[in-house]
């Protein structure tokens, strides 16, 4: 349901808030407020698993099994095996750069056959190996005192393995080390990693692992499901997610923790379904009391419903403020002049405040747009549309 709200009267309230009218001399007059107070609650999009939520549930006794089941009600339990290929945005060279190491072994992708690289030539101990592409072949280099040396071109794309022992990978960020293969494709580089050992390196960057096991264990599920599923939409591409928050933050080795290694254990290859397939299991940190419906391929799906999250609460500095300036808001849209109102003028109905702003109206001294509720948070770089102006 949309709920249309009255325009709120900035005009007045936020000049006096402001210093009201420029004094003769100090330059023209604006027309309308310079800044504008946001308050909200919520962080994220709200939909599917609420994090702070799913901690909530398990300090008060709930199982992982009750808690992905209360944010996805209908969906059905499986499994999956098999690997997950994360392209890595922090490498942002062409090249795929790794530490020299006993073991280490260059794989032309597609071939079984592997060339174990040698820890030292003529005499001199190897410092770094590398794969650079070159066309639609790979040469393969070492570096040892001075520079780069090409040691063997492959006919194609080529990936370093280590019989499963984590690949230091040298990026211009820094060093970090991988499980699985790190492969060069695309002029990217992408990490190869079984499942279970891609979620060792994900879900402490999602949830601290130091939280109560059970909500440690929801997460691992709602993300291996949510790989899972991008996995199968991503079949014929060269990678299946990427380590960002645009997919899922993924920081490989390094960035495991006993606790949450152990709750990857005890939910081992568990994923969700629904109809016979991959459910699409989104989550955020918090939905501020009331989740949103989501949707699949455009479609509404019963295992991601609106409703009422009690569990919901104890968030970090919620309710949240923002103020911005009047600037900013008309930014996006070239020769608006300076801002006279800003109306949210559609709601979802559900939560506080009367609901999600679905629809926020902008007027300048030159023109007025309307935008979604959820672009114009992204434009603001505000935790949720739970949001109202105060």
């Amino acid at each position: 349901m949309l709920i249309r709200r009255a325009a709120v009267p900035l005009l007045a309230l936020l000049l006096t808030a402001t210093g009201g009218p420029a004094a003769a001399g100090e330059g023209p007059e604006r027309r309308g407020p310079a800044t504008v107070t946001f308050t909200g609650t919520g962080w994220g999009h709200g939909v599917g698993l609420s994090q702070y939520g799913a901690r909530n549930r398990a300090n008060a006794g709930h199982t992982y099994r009750q808690i992905v089941q209360a944010y996805y009600p209908g969906a059905r339990w499986g499994r999956v095996v098999g690997a997950v290929r994360v392209r890595l945005d922090a490498d942002t060279t062409k090249d795929v750069q790794v530490l020299a190491m006993k073991g280490l072994k260059v794989q032309q992708v597609g071939k079984r056959a592997q060339r174990r690289l040698p820890v030292k030539v003529r005499g001199k101990q190897v410092q770094r190996w590398r794969i650079v592409p070159v066309g639609e072949r790979s040469k393969v280099q070492r570096k040892a005192k001075g520079g780069w040396r090409t040691w063997k071109t492959l006919r194609a794309e080529a990936q370093f393995t280590a019989g499963g022992r984590p690949i230091t990978l040298v990026t211009p960020a820094g060093r970090a080390a991988y499980r699985g293969a790190l492969r060069s494709t695309h002029r990217n580089t992408v990490n190869v990693v079984p499942m279970e050992a891609y979620l060792r390196g994900l879900v402490p960057n999602e949830v601290p692992a130091t939280w109560p096991a059970h909500a440690v264990r929801a997460q691992a599920v709602a993300a291996r499901t949510y790989a899972a599923y991008e996995r199968r939409d991503h079949r014929g591409d060269y990678y299946d997610t990427c380590d960002t928050d645009a997919c899922q933050v993924y920081s490989g080795y390094d960035g495991e923790h006993a606790r949450s290694n152990a709750a990857v254990r005890a939910t081992a290859r568990r994923v969700l379904t629904y109809g016979g397939g991959l459910a699409f299991t989104q989550f955020s940190a918090s939905n501020g009391g009331y989740s949103v419906a989501g949707r699949v391929h455009g479609e509404p799906v019963p295992y991601l419903p609106a409703q009422a999250d009690p569990f919901d609460h104890g968030v970090p500095d919620d309710p949240w403020s923002e103020t911005v300036s009047a600037a900013e808001i008309t930014r996006s849209w070239d020769g608006m002049g300076d801002l006279v109102s800003i109306q949210v003028t559609g709601r979802d109905g559900n939560g506080p405040y009367g609901g999600r702003a679905t629809e926020v109206t902008v007027t300048g001294t030159n023109f007025t747009r309307t935008v979604g509720g959820d672009t114009f948070r992204s434009w603001l770089g505000m935790r949720s549309t739970l949001f109202q102006i105060t």
